[in-house]
């Protein structure tokens, strides 16, 4: 799940019928938990690296692969991309049980504990002046061209530092089947159509370490007087499973080693309470 998505959810609209491989439960009322018992079924949109995709590649995927293993269930998921309507349609709809990461403190779902803590970055070519620029008041963005996400928290930023005038902006909500705004940013970084761009960590991780010729993604840790860039992100459940979600804690907490592992293997910029880098040294670290 990313902040872009969170952005952009709590509208109603539907893209297009979910695609459900996971078994369906009957929707029944009086606060009763449906979670199946014998299957974790997982929320997820189809192709959204390195989160998750109908492939089973992205760490949230392999996140679902190391809980159900622990559960001792099989799995399976219920895609749909991540965009206007997607809790609604799956969560919500009752075709699946977890989303495998939320932003803490969005009202759409109840959260579990936090198991990962991240933020946006600039990422640019390793080579460019720019590279490991921590904030957007430098001096050294003035007159360059960024790229940057409609309406995420970032652009707030870019409006306070002068630096909207030349920034090219990229949509915040499209059918992730079809089209990539994180991909158009990454190519228009290599071909020098932007000099650096603005992506959620995770996203700026992955395909910085992933980028040829290299990138560098650098989080921004140090902007103040707007809105925060940095969030704990959760797992989502429905109000009513609260068993669940305590089953889920408890998960989380026996195996953060093991989740901060994955996810750094994933190229995710993780931070401790402190905005220290959490390191393959440091894996006990809790968000």
């Amino acid at each position: 799940m990313t902040i872009y998505f969170a952005a952009c959810c709590a509208a109603t609209a539907v893209l297009s019928p979910v695609k459900s491989l996971g078994q369906a439960s009957s929707v029944l009322q009086g606060g009763l938990e449906l979670v199946d018992p014998k299957v974790l079924r997982v929320c997820a949109d189809p192709n959204n690296l390195p989160l998750s995709n109908d492939k089973g590649e992205g760490f949230e995927n392999k996140l679902a692969e190391l809980f159900a293993a622990k559960l001792g269930k099989s799995l399976s998921y219920t895609y749909y991309p991540e965009a206007t309507g997607f809790v609604r349609m799956t969560l919500g709809s009752y075709r699946c049980d977890v989303i495998m990461g939320f932003p803490q403190g969005d009202d759409l779902v109840d959260s579990t504990n936090p198991y990962y803590r991240t933020g946006y970055a600039l990422v640019s070519k390793a080579d460019s002046p720019l590279a490991g620029v921590d904030t957007l008041s430098d001096e050294r963005l003035k007159n360059k061209r960024l790229g940057i996400v409609a309406g995420t928290p970032p652009a707030t930023y870019l409006v306070i530092d002068g630096l909207m005038e030349k920034a090219k902006s990229y949509p915040l909500v499209v059918d992730t089947r079809y089209d990539s705004s994180t991909l158009a940013m990454i190519n228009d970084i290599k071909s020098d159509a932007v000099d650096a761009g603005i992506l959620w960590g995770p996203i700026a991780g992955y395909y910085a370490s992933h980028a040829d010729p290299p990138m560098r993604a650098t989080l921004l840790l140090k902007e103040k007087g707007g809105p925060h860039l940095v969030y704990r992100i959760v797992m989502g459940v429905r109000p009513s499973d609260a068993n669940w979600r305590r089953q889920l804690n408890q998960l989380i907490t026996a195996n953060q080693p093991a989740i901060n592992k994955l996810l750094l293997d994933y190229g995710v910029p993780l931070l401790n309470e402190q905005d220290q880098r959490i390191t393959a040294d440091t894996l006990t670290q809790r968000p």
